[in-house]
């Protein structure tokens, strides 16, 4: 393609009023769609002035064989009067006639063939012009498809996965020394727990042997006899005093 082709391609596309940059692919086929519908009325319009050529050549075919009829019933009404002179001249007339009707019926074939051919021209160009809308709509939608994924790629792109990871790393390991900590944390904890347990269970089993072995003595006779524990002093009651006597007339 030219490059003054593709300029002239170009300003149609600009001055279609949608165009943002040459040589878009969407711009230039939408483009293209409306100068193939633009042509269609061009077409129907020379389509129709071949077909008004057909029926004027028509009409004065019909005009021509009525002139050719009454001419002919008039030289047969001037031979039976015996005017041969205007038989004469309505024959002249007639064999003009005869000659322009030749012409007409030439003319109206050759008019008839080209209407044909304008007709199927027109219907060709118009199923060509849809097929090729249908073609240019699926390149269009193909583009924009292209345009989406190479946004999709840009934004992809623009994704620094690399520090995405890092940071991702950082922080695992960050939150594995917490729970590691906090787990020997709990282990130290129970392990102080246990040992103050088996302390005092080591002080009680001490004590329970220590009771024992006093037993044994006793039943031994190596101990003198069990003496009973202290009682507690009873707490003077109400009205009474800690001297042994009761509160009435025998303290007086």
């Amino acid at each position: 393609m030219g490059l003054w082709t593709r300029m002239k391609r170009s300003m149609r596309a600009l001055f279609g009023g949608i165009i943002e940059k040459t040589e878009d692919p969407e711009l230039i086929l939408q483009q293209t769609i409306r100068d193939m519908r633009d042509r269609v009325p061009e077409l129907n319009n020379s389509v129709a002035q071949v077909m008004a050529t057909e029926k004027l050549l028509a009409k004065n075919k019909e005009r021509l064989e009525s002139q050719r009829v009454d001419l002919d019933s008039k030289i047969r009404a001037s031979v039976k009067m015996g005017r041969d002179d205007i038989a004469t001249a309505y024959i002249g007339q007639l064999q003009q006639v005869q000659i322009d009707l030749e012409k007409t019926g030439q003319q109206l074939e050759h008019a008839n063939n080209a209407s044909k051919q304008a007709l199927k021209a027109r219907d060709n160009y118009v199923l060509q012009m849809q097929r090729r809308t249908a073609e240019a709509m699926q390149l269009i939608n193909q583009s924009k498809q292209a345009k989406l994924q190479e946004q999709l790629a840009q934004t992809m792109e623009s994704f620094q996965l690399g520090d995405d990871a890092s940071t991702f790393n950082e922080m695992r390991d960050k939150i594995d020394r917490r729970a590691a900590a906090a787990e020997a944390k709990m282990q130290l904890g129970s392990a102080s727990v246990d040992t103050q347990m088996q302390e005092i269970e080591r002080e009680a089993l001490d004590m329970q042997l220590a009771d024992k072995l006093l037993e044994y003595k006793r039943d031994m006779g190596l101990l003198g006899p069990a003496t009973s524990a202290p009682q507690p002093q009873a707490l003077p009651a109400e009205g009474e005093t800690s001297s042994g006597g009761h509160n009435g007339t025998g303290g007086r």
